[in-house]
């Protein structure tokens, strides 16, 4: 065991400081640097927790023109053991990033949240469920390498059993590998299960505005640490109550980062992660006659089938197709090369398309 693992363990061990993360900070502990993992970032600088409490700390040396590499809310930092100002001299490779495109033109991707075991994406069972907005979050949440979790917020606004139940089967089908807990604030309902699987590592804690994500933070913190707002009846959205992305340590174990309310929640090269939250069509893909099926119109196509024969949605085919198109068309403005697979892809799959049509209309089934 390393030295390091014996020196800060004990006041990092809460945050989430193993071995492994002692063993990756050596060649900094050999120049003299303390170890710590930020709790907060805002303004080009942050907090960051060490074993001689928490610093306030410059992120200025190690801000570099990528903003993916730039220190984000979660990471393991090597910090200056003293000076004024302090400066975060390096941060220690990522196990997990949850990230998404910016509205940024220049087509660049942001880092919410690193080292990250479990994304919770809250839901607000106050208002009509948007389910391609909670396979969006999905989607990034599998990209960031971290397990997924759907909480239906506000249940006990939803007091009949059946039509919560029909709910819950709606998120299911949208959500297939992912646990999906109702759980309500108010009276506690669900709240022992979100403990149990949230003790175990670090969390982020994702959702529209109104989405409960405060309170819901508060409920797993025990007490009132996030400001809380009334959300709009009209819309059940409410304002922004977090600003920025905290860490904070759970009093039954593991650490939660809270973030803002996210209104755009943009794909950044998610395109595992899609595959991952529309698994079935991935797996009927497979008996497709061709290879690299569009699910348009092609002949032979399994995905088709399924719609047809009211297997699949039409409405999950249609999300999985818009997230493909959003992810590929934000991918390609980064690759020339493949803006140029895409194009000759397109006429491929087109002419394919055309020949289809002529059969169909020749009265030849598909």
């Amino acid at each position: 065991m390393s030295s390091l693992s014996t020196s800060p363990s004990s006041a990092l061990a809460p945050y989430g400081w193993d071995d492994a993360w002692a063993d990756a900070f050596a060649p900094h502990d050999a120049e003299g640097l303390l170890p710590g993992r930020v709790i907060r970032v805002d303004r080009g600088q942050c907090d960051v927790v060490t074993a001689d409490g928490t610093l306030r700390a410059d992120t200025a040396f190690v801000t570099p023109h990528d903003p993916l590499r730039v220190v984000c809310t979660g990471d393991w930092v090597a910090v200056d053991p003293g000076g004024n100002p302090r400066y975060v001299r390096a941060y220690l490779p990522r196990r997990t990033a949850f990230v998404r495109s910016t509205s940024s033109k220049r087509s660049e991707g942001q880092v919410l949240a690193a080292n990250v075991d479990h994304a919770v994406v809250a839901v607000s069972l106050a208002v009509e469920l948007e389910l391609a907005r909670i396979e969006r979050f999905l989607a990034l949440a599998w990209e960031s390498g971290a397990q997924p979790v759907v909480v239906l917020t506000k249940a006990d606004l939803v007091p009949d059993a059946a039509t919560r139940a029909h709910l819950v089967q709606d998120v299911e089908t949208s959500a297939p590998g992912v646990p999906v807990l109702t759980v309500s604030a108010q009276d506690g309902e669900g709240l022992e299960v979100l403990t149990a699987i949230v003790a175990g590592g670090t969390s982020v804690l994702l959702g529209q505005s109104g989405a409960g994500k405060s309170t819901l933070a508060n409920a797993l913190l025990g007490e009132d640490v996030m400001d809380v707002r009334a959300t709009r009846d009209v819309d059940g959205k409410g304002r922004h109550t977090t600003t920025t992305r905290n860490l904070l340590t759970l009093p039954g174990g593991g650490v939660l980062i809270d973030t803002p309310g996210l209104r755009g929640v943009g794909l950044w090269d998610a395109g595992n992660g899609v595959g991952q939250v529309f698994a079935e069509i991935e797996e009927l893909a497979g008996d497709c006659r061709f290879h690299d099926c569009a699910h348009g119109s092609e002949p032979g196509c399994a995905v088709l089938d399924a719609v047809e024969t009211g297997e699949l949605p039409q409405r999950r085919l249609d999300s999985y197709r818009k997230l493909l198109r959003e992810n590929q068309y934000i991918v390609a403005k980064t690759d020339a090369r493949l803006r140029a697979e895409i194009r000759r892809d397109w006429k491929r799959k087109n002419a394919i398309g055309r020949a289809a049509l002529r059969a169909k209309q020749q009265g030849h089934p598909r």
